[in-house]
C-alpha cells in the first residue's frame, strides 16, 4: 500500500508539525537483526535523490518508504532493513535533507521545524539537535532526524538560520529552538 502524500507544510501550525513528528510511526528497525544480505545497488546522493542502479528513483511515495526502513549501523555505513534482509545503501553525505523551515517566536522561546526531501516534519530541539560542519567549500548545517541520521540543511534554509542567529545577538552566534541553543560555529 502506497504511503500517503505528506501534509502541506506551509498550512500547518508549529504545534501541528510536533504533534505529526510525534506521530510519525516508523518501522522498529532498531529491533530488527536479520543477516546481512549484500549491497541494494541503492545510493542517495549530496543533493537526497535517490538512485537504484544508477537511475534516479523518480517514484516519491517510493523513495518515502524505503527511507522508513533505513537505518545507521555503529560502524557508520547505512541499510535498508527488514525483519528479513539487511542491505547496504550507499550515502554520500546525508540521507535527508531538509528543504524547508517554518518558526514561532524569538530567542529562547523560538520554535523550528523543518520538513525533509521526504516529506518527513522534524522539530529541532534537544533530541533533534542542529550542528554546523566547516568544511572546504563553506559551513554545512545537519539536522539530527533519528537514531545517529542526519538531514543536510539546504543552502536557502542555512541562510534563513544563519539570519536569525546573527539577529538574535548571542555570541557566538546561533539559534534557539524547543529550550536548545545552537551555536553556528563548530565546536562552540
Amino acid at each position: 500500500m502506497p504511503s500517503p502524500p505528506p501534509p502541506d507544510f506551509a498550512s500547518l501550525s508549529l504545534a501541528e508539525i510536533a504533534r505529526l513528528a510525534q506521530e510519525n510511526r516508523l518501522p522498529p528497525v532498531d529491533s530488527w537483526n536479520p543477516a546481512h544480505c549484500g549491497h541494494s545497488d541503492m545510493r542517495i546522493a549530496r543533493d537526497g535523490t535517490w538512485f537504484h542502479q544508477g537511475s534516479p528513483i523518480g517514484r516519491m511515495p517510493m523513495v518515502r518508504l524505503f527511507s522508513t526502513i533505513l537505518r545507521r549501523e555503529a560502524d557508520g555505513r547505512f541499510v535498508l532493513v527488514t525483519p528479513v534482509e539487511k542491505l547496504d545503501i550507499d550515502v554520500e553525505d546525508a540521507p535527508f535533507v531538509a528543504v524547508e523551515m517554518k518558526r514561532e517566536g524569538e530567542g529562547p522561546g523560538m520554535k523550528l521545524a523543518f520538513r525533509l526531501n521526504t516529506g518527513e516534519l522534524v522539530a529541532a530541539g534537544p533530541d533533534r539537535g542542529l550542528r554546523f560542519e566547516e568544511r572546504e567549500d563553506g559551513p554545512r548545517p545537519y539536522l539530527h532526524v533519528r537514531g545517529g541520521i542526519e538531514a543536510l540543511v539546504a543552502r536557502s534554509v542555512y541562510y534563513e538560520l544563519a539570519e536569525l542567529a546573527l539577529a538574535n545577538g548571542s555570541t557566538p552566534p546561533g539559534i534557539w529552538s524547543n529550550g536548545s541553543f545552537f551555536a553556528l560555529e563548530p565546536g562552540a
